[in-house]
């Protein structure tokens, strides 16, 4: 017990929600794609997209919810939001730097994943107020909202102190686990090359998330908080999770149109293929954005957290 609180209970609750949390994304996601693709064709893109943003949604909201958060953690939360849309739509007329992509990972890190996760899917949100709503936005909103819960978990508890440090120890087990990723994409590559005829395609996706999920478990609430290892992780997983969904995204939201290709695993291979540059400078100008300004936000809103009282 601590100050009226149950750690067994916590604890107890925590795993709850992994394993709640590993059914709805392992089975139950899987299971509506195909019921939606086997059942519907291509006319219920927008029920599939619906049903898996409220999957995924539910653990985290939930957990938020419970926390009973104070009000100024709220006002941090919201003013979080709106300087990520700020910032993104600035951004967006001057430079390149892919800002909103940046900032949710850093919110992830500083707020720890829930309320990361709750920033990245409320600023997708408003922010297409501005740049168009359709039925894309449910995927983008679960993919900025991933972005920050997986920062949540793997970086330590940022400190000032720790910002100037680098531990590179730390940071190449993910790194090797994506490095073993992408050559077994490549080896199964030269084994069955299928029609694609490239190794720039689904393989470098599926093989190097898988790489990135096995290092983020390895090190979870390990990782330094340096510029270093934050460009590193801005890079590979805005390239690897939110460049892997939106071009299934492309394929589910195009289905509906006239003329467009047909939902297929020969349409998304040709969407992973043709996505690879844009997924490349998205991942690479918000990993620019982070290693210049990435430790100024972070060292703002640990001050921010400590004059006001508010921790992960």
């Amino acid at each position: 017990m601590r100050r009226g609180v149950d750690l067994t209970q916590i604890e107890a609750a925590h795993r709850k929600r992994t394993k709640a949390a590993a059914l709805l994304i392992f089975i139950l996601m899987p299971l509506t794609i195909l019921a939606g693709m086997v059942l519907g064709g291509d006319r219920q893109y927008m029920l599939v997209s619906t049903m898996l943003l409220v999957y995924t949604m539910l653990p985290f909201y939930m957990v938020f919810e419970k926390r009973k958060p104070k009000a100024r953690e709220i006002v941090l939360i919201a003013m979080m939001s709106a300087l990520i849309i700020c910032i993104h739509m600035a951004c967006r007329f001057t430079v390149p730097l892919k800002a909103g992509s940046a900032l949710v990972i850093i919110s992830g890190i500083t707020l720890g994943p829930e309320a990361g996760f709750l920033i990245g899917s409320l600023s997708r949100f408003v922010l297409n107020f501005y740049e168009g709503q359709g039925p894309w936005t449910p995927w983008q909103m679960f993919s900025w909202g991933l972005l920050a819960f997986l920062a949540g978990l793997a970086f330590n508890k940022p400190t000032v102190e720790k910002l100037k440090s680098r531990n590179l120890q730390v940071v190449m087990g993910p790194v090797l686990c994506i490095a073993v990723g992408g050559i077994a994409a490549y080896i199964c590559y030269l084994l069955f090359p299928g029609e694609d005829g490239t190794f720039l395609g689904w393989r470098l996706y599926v093989f190097g998330a898988l790489g990135m999920l096995v290092g983020v478990l390895l090190q979870r609430r390990r990782l330094p908080v340096d510029d270093l290892t934050l460009t590193l992780f801005t890079f590979f997983s805005i390239f690897i999770i939110y460049g892997g969904l939106l071009n299934i995204c492309a394929m589910t939201t195009a289905a509906g149109i006239p003329g467009a290709d047909e939902i297929s695993w020969g349409t998304l291979k040709g969407l992973y293929i043709s996505g690879v540059p844009y997924d490349f400078w998205h991942a690479a100008w918000a990993a620019v954005f982070n290693f210049f300004f990435g430790n100024m936000f972070i060292t703002k809103l640990e001050r921010i957290k400590m004059k006001y009282g508010i921790y992960r």
